[in-house]
Formats: structure tokens, sequence, C-alpha cells
């Protein structure tokens, strides 16, 4: 019973995590990798599962995590560079680039959620507003505003040149 479960759990949703996969990665064996995984964990784990959210929501859930956890560990694996390759600009511009960056990163930091995950998912996740939806249980235009609500509160955050996270200011 459990074995055809899981067999039409992955005839079902397969192409889906692996798309999704697809566009944290943007690499086919690393997200065939990730899918694998994703499925092995859900079939694993299936007593984890408690029907919060629909199944291709937790299995991209566990997509995510995963991609996140290779991420980290790549983090600390890999070498530091001993000097930043030349960009051509003056070292005043790249400081001023450098602080800017930084801001931009606070501020995202400092975001709230859900407006901070559907923020990163569209940017850097590059998906697209169904998807986003699908992810939270939640309608493509639900997305859309949050996306643009996410946009806006990072843009009120930089316009003020004396943010400081709330995290820091003690």
């Amino acid at each position: 019973m459990a074995r055809d479960h899981d067999e039409k759990l992955y005839e079902t949703y397969y192409m889906r995590v692996f798309s999704y996969a697809m566009t944290l990665t943007a690499d086919k064996n690393q997200a065939e990798e990730i899918t694998q995984e994703t499925f092995f964990r859900a079939f694993s784990k299936r007593s984890d599962f408690r029907g919060e959210s629909n199944e291709v929501t937790w299995l991209c859930a566990i997509a995510k995590n995963l991609f996140l956890d290779e991420k980290r560990r790549q983090a600390r694996t890999e070498p530091i560079p001993e000097e930043l390759p030349d960009t051509g600009k003056s070292f005043e511009q790249k400081a001023i680039d450098r602080d800017t960056s930084f801001r931009i990163h606070m501020a995202l930091h400092a975001l709230e959620e859900p407006y901070r995950e559907v923020f990163e998912l569209r940017v850097f996740g590059e998906l697209s507003f169904k998807e986003i939806g699908t992810i939270f249980g939640k309608t493509e235009n639900w997305a859309r505003v949050t996306y643009h609500r996410a946009r806006l509160r990072l843009q009120d955050s930089m316009k003020d040149k004396s943010f400081v996270p709330a995290s820091m200011a003690q």
C-alpha cells in the first residue's frame, strides 16, 4: 500500500520537483541529485507529512532545504581567494558598491516573512509567481502582491540613509 503511494507520488510530482530544483541550481546534474534525495527523504519520512499543505509544496520545501544545506556545505569547504579580481573600478567606487550591497543584504535580512522568502525565490531562485504561490499553498496573485510589497519595503528601507536593522540597533 505505502509502496503504491510512493510510486504514485513519484510519478505525479517528479517533473515539478525536478523543475523547481532546476530553478534553484541551474544545473541538471545537481537538480537531479536534489530531486532523487527529495523523494528518498519523503518516502523515508512519510510520517512527518502532516497534511497541512499539499504534497507538491511539501516536496518543494524538502528540495529547497536540501539545496540550502548544500550551499552552506559548499560555503564552508570552498577556499576563499587571496585577492578579489580587479573590476577596473576605483577604490572609492568599490567602497560605495560594497556599502550599498551590504545595506541591501541587511535590509533583506531584516525583512519579515513571508516577504523575504518570496522576494528571494523570485529574484535569486528566478521562480514564476505561480510556482511561488504553489510553494506557499497560495494563489499566483498572492505571490505577485507579496513580492511587490516586499520590493516596496526594501526600497523604503534603502531610502533611509541611516538604516540600521533592528537586530543591530541596541
